[in-house]
């Protein structure tokens, strides 16, 4: 039998450096454990104990579950001892809704991030993921989906953007120093809210350890017209460092303009993740994922998002590819299915 690969899956399949579709870092979202950063070191490791045992072996430490960087040194000893118990390796830490360039907290912001940076080192993270959204306002933190209602915006004026520029280059230093990358989250109505805006604001930074957490959920779950998924991964991609990824379902009625989107698993959503993936790789992503999920048991389909990926990243290494095909050299198999093809 005879194939012929395009190019692109070419590409897709060559890089040397990057992992395999079984080794890839994938991390667990700390979303469904939201307001423990008081709770006992017992909890801690209960919490990171349930991760664990869907089978993830990395965590994001959301700071929305517990700050490392405003824990006493003796309380971080022991959530480094509680990752270390449950086998956790904590690749990252997501600072959420700490805006360095907030008109009323932002200089505090600024010290909590550089704290939050220490605090990562410290925990043996290797990235910090920080955006520019600010907290909820009262009317998202009452509905149902908080993104069926406006949030904060960011002004676009020049002073703005300076000041975004400089706080975050001053971040990405500090991170530099520390041999940690800075991932910037994209996020509505903010300075990182579009494909464009990000990969601008990305440039002027300037420091190679900085890249952009391409979290194009945020934006494909608003209730209003959106930049189409795809051409986002793709202006996106060759400068990220970090993707936190979920999916949606999303139904527009073109006669009234009505958007309607909920959360659903990754494989079953509306977003075409098997084509996002392998356009990834074909740009040359290489960075850890960190799966997410709103609503219900959050972390359960997070962990079916993760095998969701893992089948995905062999698709896109071409690993897929080459086991049917070693099958079919030998014993014809009666089941092709992803779980036998692992």
């Amino acid at each position: 039998m005879t194939t012929q690969n395009s190019p692109n899956d070419d590409a897709a399949r060559s890089a040397p450096d990057r992992p395999s579709s079984e080794s890839w870092p994938i991390a667990a979202a700390m979303l469904p454990f939201p307001g423990f950063h008081e709770a006992s070191a017992e909890t801690w490791v209960d919490q990171l104990a349930q991760v664990a045992f869907e089978g993830f072996t990395e965590v994001d430490l959301t700071d929305g579950w517990v700050r490392p960087g405003d824990l006493e040194p003796a309380r971080r000893a022991e959530l480094a001892e509680a990752l270390r118990a449950t086998g956790l390796d904590p690749v990252a830490l997501s600072a959420i809704r700490r805006s360095v360039i907030d008109p009323e907290n932002g200089e505090e912001n600024l010290a909590y991030s550089h704290r939050t940076i220490d605090a990562a080192a410290e925990l043996g993270c290797r990235i910090v993921s920080v955006g520019l959204h600010r907290p909820l306002l009262p009317a998202q933190r009452e509905a149902l989906w908080f993104w069926t209602e406006s949030g904060p915006r960011d002004p676009n004026d020049l002073e703005t953007w300076n000041l975004a520029v400089a706080r975050l280059r001053e971040l990405g230093r500090h991170a530099g120093e520390l041999g940690l990358e800075l991932s910037l989250e994209m996020y509505e109505d903010t300075l990182l809210g579009s494909s464009a805006s990000a990969v601008r604001l990305h440039a002027d930074i300037g420091l190679d350890n900085v890249g952009l957490n391409p979290d194009l959920g945020n934006l494909y779950r608003l209730h209003q017209p959106i930049e189409d998924f795809q051409e986002a991964v793709r202006a996106c991609l060759p400068v990220s460092n970090y993707w936190h990824i979920k999916s949606y379902l999303r139904d527009e009625e073109p006669r009234t303009g009505q958007v309607v989107s909920v959360p659903a698993p990754m494989e079953s959503g509306s977003i075409n993740y098997r084509e996002s993936i392998r356009v990834a790789l074909e740009l040359g992503f290489t960075g850890p994922f960190c799966v997410e999920h709103y609503g219900g048991d959050g972390l359960s389909v997070s962990a079916a998002n993760a095998r969701y990926l893992r089948r995905m990243l062999a698709v896109a290494t071409g690993e897929a590819r080459a086991r049917v095909l070693a099958r079919q050299s030998g014993p014809a198999p009666t089941d092709l299915s992803p779980e036998v093809l692992s």
